[in-house]
Formats: structure tokens, C-alpha cells, sequence
């Protein structure tokens, strides 16, 4: 008896996430969810475009079973495609039956409202986590992603495609979260892949360059590229530059890399930055907040690196503290969703703001609570704790 060949389809040959109509109703439904529409549209049949790699939701009213909009869904990351899918706002009007055609939708929200977050450490996956936070909860991203596959700790990904398709729901939920018109700065560089055996080449992957693209491609107005410079002997470390110090042969040449870039990014508002000054709820915090002379008057800022036997990459927190100061007010709240070992809680503490730490690793978690806990002592206490033991004051312990 012959075995059946396993059928392959075009969505296994196109290599898509979402492969079936069962999975991509789910993120449909999912999404009305979110705008809490959910009891009032139904879907019809899910339809996929193989020719853009997308698939397709009619949105039906479920009273009159008129339909009211679509879902369009790219199939080989998940991610709903928000340029081509109906807004919010429209499937409200439409479900209340007035005529868009004639009624000027009003996004704009006259009144400073500040975050009310507390100082919250939270342990699992930033995608999930964040999916849980309140939106326009956050008023300060400060980040550094995890190296792709540079490390063994950072082998999870299957390709680099994968990794960029994780990261690129991470900035999508933290779009979300984020206050409009503030800003979302990140810490990266490009990476070395070594290479396998000595028959095979090396690879430096242009990280920036990809994550600038998923920057602009979720909503994000490029802002500014600062250049972190380290001391001159810092890049040895990586190997980079030795064969041509050694032969000096021409087509060898490769500079030993002693710079970061320091990215800074701007959710879409129509509020200039002169708003959030002139409209905030407190101008005694804006007057505090002013920066004092001796500021980086250029894009090039000049820190040493930092080092630690607990995490392999780990920003030095004097570089936390300049962006914490330049790009958020006193009493703001500031997140990290790769919180590695905590330096944006500490500088946050340091700069009297608030912070907001998510990691997945369970031992980084730890070490933070015992970071938080010596900075803040018995005010640790009122930490907001997710997925982690809460922390309990000194005089507690001593019960």
C-alpha cells in the first residue's frame, strides 16, 4: 500500500503565519475586541490574496447584516495591515448609521492627561504584557532589543526574518501604550554573526537600517540619529580589524566599531512639541524638567561602555540618564520592555521619574526586584509586581 504524499499548500510554500480562515477570524475577532465591537460585527468568509500576501474580513453588521468594513491581514507576518483595514472610528459611525461622507471625524484630544502607572515590574513575554497595559499609558520608551542570535542566550529565533517580525509586534504594542506625540528612543547597532568554519565568511547584519523601516511602517516619525561614541580601544574585544592589522591587504579593510546609534522616534501627532510644554498639568515639573547648561550641544555623545557578569549586553546608565532627561518631564513614566538587569528603572529613579520594566527572563526579573528594592528601600513595597513575588519592605522582613 502506497503512503500518501503530504499535500503542500501555497501558504506552506509562501512561507505564511497565517495559513487558514480559522486563524485569520481569530485575529479579526481579536481586534474588535480591543475596540470593544465585538458584540456588534460579525465576519464574513475570510478571503486570501496570494498576489499581496494578504487575507481579507468582511466586517458585518450583525443587526442589518449590511456590510461595514474589512480586516486586511498580511499573511506572512499576522500583523493587520491598520493603511487598508476600516478605522475604528468609521465602523462606529457606520454602526450608528450616520453619513461619514459628511461628518469630520475629531482625533484630537484637547486635554494633558498624565499617565496615573505606578512603578511596575513585570516578568513574561513584552508582546503579551504589553497587550495588557492600558493604552496612552506611557510617556518614555527607552530600549535595547535583544541581539539576534549573537549570542546563545538570544538563539530563539528561527532566521532573521523571524526576529524581525517578533520585534516589529513589540513596537506595534508599544505604539499602542505610548502617548501620542512622545517619543520612543532605542539603543542599537549592527551585529556580527561569526562565521561557521574558516571556509565560510562572516556576516554584519545592518539591524538599525531594518528596525527604522518597522519604525516608520507602525506609525513612528523619525526624529533623530545620535551617534553614542565609546573610547577608542573599546571595539577590540570583537575581533573586527585584526586580520588587516596584521597583512594590511587591500579588500581586508574592516574598522573596529566603537559606536551605537541612539534612535529617536516620535508617535504621530498633530500637537507640536511646544503642546506638551505649554498644556502640561503641572509647570512646576516643566520648570524642574529644564536641563542645565553643559547639555550635548551635537548628535555625538561620548560615554563609556558598561559591563556586568549577569547580563552580556547592558547600556551604562549615564547614556539612560541623558535620554530620560532630554526627552521626558519629572513625574513621567518611563518603560523598557528588554529591562535586562534594570538600568532605566534606576536612572528613572535617579531623574525622579517613574518606570515601567518587562523582561522575560526570570533571573533578570530577580535581580531587578533586589536592584529596585536597595534603591527605593521601604517605598519598594508599593512596586507593582506582575508574574513576580511582590516586594516586601525591610521592616516586614524583620516581622
Amino acid at each position: 500500500m502506497k503512503k500518501e504524499k503530504t499535500k503542500i499548500t501555497v501558504a506552506d510554500r509562501r512561507k505564511y503565519l497565517i495559513k487558514d480562515a480559522i486563524s485569520a477570524r481569530e485575529i479579526a475577532l481579536s481586534l474588535m475586541k480591543e475596540y470593544e465591537l465585538d458584540k456588534a460585527i460579525t465576519f464574513g468568509l475570510p478571503e486570501v490574496d496570494d498576489r499581496s500576501h494578504i487575507w481579507r474580513i468582511a466586517l458585518i453588521n450583525k443587526s442589518d447584516k449590511s456590510r461595514i468594513g474589512e480586516i486586511v491581514i498580511d499573511a506572512k507576518t499576522s500583523l493587520v495591515d491598520e493603511k487598508r483595514s476600516t478605522k475604528k472610528e468609521f465602523l462606529e459611525q457606520r454602526l450608528l448609521k450616520r453619513d461619514t461622507s459628511e461628518q469630520k471625524i475629531k482625533t484630537k484630544r484637547d486635554t494633558y492627561i498624565q499617565s496615573q502607572m505606578r512603578n511596575t515590574i513585570a516578568q513574561g513575554d513584552s508582546e503579551k504584557l504589553l497587550s495588557e497595559l492600558s493604552k496612552n499609558s506611557v510617556e518614555l520608551i527607552f530600549t535595547s532589543p535583544p541581539y539576534y542570535n549573537a549570542r546563545p542566550e538570544y538563539s530563539e529565533y528561527v532566521d532573521y526574518e523571524d526576529y524581525l517580525n517578533k520585534m516589529r509586534k513589540i513596537i506595534r504594542a508599544c505604539e499602542r501604550v505610548l502617548v501620542e506625540g512622545r517619543f520612543f528612543v532605542l539603543n542599537i547597532s549592527p551585529i556580527l554573526i561569526r562565521r561557521e568554519n574558516r571556509s565560510k565568511a562572516s556576516k554584519r547584519l545592518a539591524v538599525p537600517f531594518d528596525f527604522h523601516r518597522l519604525f516608520i511602517e507602525e506609525g513612528f516619525e523619525f526624529v533623530d540619529d545620535i551617534i553614542w561614541q565609546k573610547p577608542e580601544g573599546a571595539g577590540w574585544a570583537t575581533g573586527r580589524g585584526r586580520r588587516f592589522s596584521a597583512d594590511r591587504n587591500p579588500l581586508q579593510y574592516k574598522p573596529v566599531p566603537v559606536t551605537e546609534y541612539v534612535l529617536v522616534y516620535r508617535k504621530k501627532s498633530d500637537k507640536l512639541i511646544d503642546w506638551f510644554i505649554r498644556n502640561h498639568p503641572s509647570q512646576k515639573l516643566v520648570r524642574e524638567s529644564k536641563i542645565p547648561d553643559g547639555y550635548d550641544v551635537t548628535n555625538i555623545w561620548k560615554i563609556s561602555p558598561s559591563h556586568s557578569k549577569d547580563h552580556p549586553a547592558i547600556f551604562p546608565l549615564k547614556l539612560a540618564e541623558k535620554v530620560i532627561n532630554y526627552y521626558s518631564f519629572k513625574g513621567d513614566v518611563v518603560m523598557d520592555p528588554f529591562a535586562g538587569l534594570g538600568t532605566v528603572g534606576e536612572a528613572s529613579i535617579n531623574t525622579g521619574r517613574r518606570f515601567v520594566l518587562l523582561d522575560n527572563d526570570k533571573g533578570y526579573v530577580n535581580i531587578i526586584r533586589q536592584r529596585m528594592e536597595k534603591l527605593l528601600a521601604n517605598e519598594a513595597e508599593n512596586i507593582v509586581c506582575i508574574n513576580c513575588p511582590p516586594i516586601k519592605s525591610v521592616n516586614k522582613k524583620l516581622l
